[in-house]
């Protein structure tokens, strides 16, 4: 039994495809077929049912794959924490980050630890923050940048790098953009434009409804805040989207009494070693000056 066979066996079970799983592993499909050939055959038994082009574990797959996961997380670990030894920043570095934070918080400190890490190579997941969550709780990825929960993380370990108030919007045009001053009663009487149940922008906004015992419509759902922010651009409904995404297109609602806020930050797995590339990046976010 390889490492290379496990890996290859994990991918196209996660995947749930051949093809799939060798674009993920930078192989060809065969050769993916055949490590899995190799791994069935050392294991004397067969990982997949093969159904024409569909694939489906087997109970013997089944059983192995939290243990293949476990075994490949133990390799990982180890080799971190054998590199971190020498001391050189080098190695790829896997985070996951969400687009918004892609695109508005991460990249002058993406610039910044190109130029002083020149040896890391970076592997960035544009990703739901939540499911960034579980990748770095598996240990699929180091570090993820991202959105973090209003609640417990459980053995996660987070780091808030950026505060970013919230913001009640509405499109220019719409009736409500004329008012003066919004009740919460009121505002729920209108359809809005959020993020899905799972994302924790929406248990933010969700919890604060349920407070005062209002429910709200939402007949339009897409974690892409700047679809969010079109689709309110022209009057479908109101929603909340972070303060910085104000322009000409929308306008704050004047919501009595109410002030939302997230936080953006760092999450890591304490049980899992770190890389010197992901502790110099920590480092980079814990030292950026307060905006």
């Amino acid at each position: 039994m390889e490492i290379a066979e496990l890996n290859a066996f994990v991918a196209v079970a996660e995947s749930g495809s051949f093809s799939q799983a060798a674009q993920q592993l930078h192989l060809t499909q065969p050769a993916v077929s055949k490590r899995i050939s190799q791994l069935e055959s050392s294991l004397d038994c067969q990982l997949f049912d093969r159904i024409g082009r569909h694939i489906a574990l087997t109970e013997a797959g089944r059983d192995l794959l939290p243990r293949a996961n476990r075994i490949l997380l133990e390799m990982e670990d180890l080799r971190r924490a054998m590199t971190n030894l020498g001391g050189e920043v080098s190695g790829t570095l896997k985070i996951g980050t969400s687009h918004h934070i892609g695109l508005h918080r991460l990249p002058p400190v993406l610039k910044r630890f190109s130029r002083l890490y020149p040896q890391v190579k970076l592997d960035i997941q544009f990703i739901d923050s939540e499911m960034a969550f579980d990748l770095v709780m598996h240990g699929k990825l180091e570090l993820g940048i991202v959105t973090l929960p209003p609640d417990d993380t459980g053995p996660l370990r987070t780091l808030s790098v950026w505060e970013d108030p919230l913001a009640f919007m509405i499109g220019v045009d719409h009736p409500l953009a004329a008012e003066d001053k919004i009740e919460l009663q009121a505002l729920a009487e209108h359809p809005a434009i959020l993020p899905s149940m799972s994302t924790f922008t929406r248990r933010i906004v969700e919890g604060l409804f349920q407070e005062k015992e209002l429910k709200i419509e939402v007949p339009i759902s897409t974690n892409y805040l700047e679809t969010i922010k079109m689709m309110t651009s022209i009057g479908l409904g109101w929603t909340v989207l972070p303060a910085t995404m104000l322009d000409h297109e929308v306008t704050a609602l004047p919501i009595n009494d109410v002030a939302l806020n997230r936080h953006l930050g760092v999450v890591y797995h304490p049980g899992h070693s770190l890389s010197n590339a992901a502790k110099a990046i920590l480092d980079l976010l814990q030292k950026l000056p307060e905006p």
